[in-house]
């Protein structure tokens, strides 16, 4: 499972996958309908790599939980994110059981089993170990080309 270039929009239903750097932020393509769209910095975005949920003994990483589901569901689809709280609750048990109950809510579940359909849904899980890259090294590259294009930006207005 690579999903090292995808991407959660505060606000944006669904999820993205990171496709160039702009000079303002960067363009991402939605995973849902193929629409792309521009986000700028000050946007609130998580890759996929870097959440994690809540179990009594440390916090599991999305990508390991996703991992389980298509272990569990022999990489098809997971139950409808649409179902009623208990059986989804009933359903997230039998994938991570020692999960934090007062502090992953039904929305949380939610959230997770409707991401988790969109990848599949894009062949993107799978049962094999996770291929990710370090997601502190990819944030530091999106930065690190925003800082020098504003850099040769900055340059070229003083000249």
């Amino acid at each position: 499972m690579n999903v090292d270039k995808i991407l959660a929009i505060a606000g944006k239903p669904g999820l993205f996958e990171l496709k160039i750097q702009t000079r303002s932020g960067f363009l991402a393509e939605s995973l849902l309908d193929g629409k792309k769209i521009t986000v700028g910095m000050r946007s609130n975005v998580s890759l996929l790599t870097e959440i994690s949920m809540y179990t009594y003994s440390e916090e599991k990483p999305l990508v390991e939980i996703m991992r389980a589901i298509a272990i569990k569901e022999n990489e098809g689809p997971a139950i409808s994110h649409k179902e009623d709280n208990a059986k989804l609750v009933a359903y997230f048990k039998e994938i991570l059981p020692d999960y934090d109950e007062d502090r992953v809510y039904a929305s949380d579940i939610k959230k997770l089993l409707n991401w988790y359909n969109i990848l599949q849904a894009k062949g993107l899980v799978s049962k094999e170990e996770p291929k990710v890259e370090n997601a502190e090294t990819i944030k530091e590259e999106v930065v690190e080309e925003v800082k020098a294009k504003k850099a040769t930006k900055k340059t070229k207005k003083e000249e």
